[in-house]
């Protein structure tokens, strides 16, 4: 007795039976099913709900550059000053909503933005380090001095020696303070003029000259000062 041919097609060379695995699978990826669907939307919803939380964080004029709609920019700053969480996290479900409609261009655009002020900020913060490594160097070591200064000949250079002969002086207190200092283990107090080294240095740099995080020791010498 002769056994009933299969129903099926053939793939690529490859037979497919009807109701087979391999069948059902082929016919999903041709048609979509509903599951999927759900599943993607859902993925592509929680994407673009993420970037608007990373939007919060996006320069001004960088917002401007990439064209977000009035009511989108709305939306972020007002979550911006909410400070409720439960209020915060229904808030940037409506930011959610509003990215979802945006168009695929402005979306791109803000991811674009994202990625250039992330680059921005790797390339600043290294920038900084590279300033407090010539800050120290500059008031550690006299043969600093001349490698400074040619790599940047513009430097005022008597502005340097002077601001470098104070740091240094800072940096050794003298009397009752010293003793409270190392016996406290203490770090020595850095004044005002560790700072504008700093800043002088920076600027030479590229920057602004105003970038660095402020310790506990300056902000107490700026109150006093103050």
């Amino acid at each position: 007795m002769s056994r009933k041919p299969k129903k099926g097609y053939f793939v690529r060379g490859q037979f497919v039976a009807e109701g087979s695995e391999m069948d059902i699978q082929l016919k999903a990826e041709l048609k979509g099913t509903p599951d999927a669907s759900r599943t993607d939307l859902k993925r592509e919803s929680d994407e673009l709900q993420d970037l608007g939380k990373e939007l919060l964080n996006l320069r001004a004029d960088l917002v401007e550059s990439v064209g977000l709609p009035d009511k989108l920019v709305d939306a972020l700053a007002e979550a911006k000053r909410i400070t409720n969480f439960e209020g915060k996290r229904r808030q940037m479900q409506y930011v959610g909503k509003i990215m979802r409609k945006l168009d695929p261009d402005v979306v791109l655009a803000a991811r674009q933005a994202l990625e250039e002020q992330h680059k921005g900020s790797a390339t600043e913060k290294l920038n900084l380090h590279l300033a407090e490594q010539w800050r120290d160097r500059l008031i550690a070591d006299d043969d600093a001095l001349p490698l400074w200064m040619a790599e940047h000949p513009d430097t005022d250079t008597q502005q340097v020696r002077a601001l470098v002969r104070q740091a240094r002086k800072d940096a050794q207190p003298a009397g009752k303070v010293a003793n409270v200092q190392v016996s406290q283990g203490l770090a020595p107090r850095k004044g005002r003029a560790y700072r504008e080294l700093f800043q002088l240095v920076r600027e030479h740099l590229g920057g602004t000259g105003t970038d660095e995080a402020v310790d506990d020791d300056d902000a107490d010498e700026d109150s006093n000062d103050a």
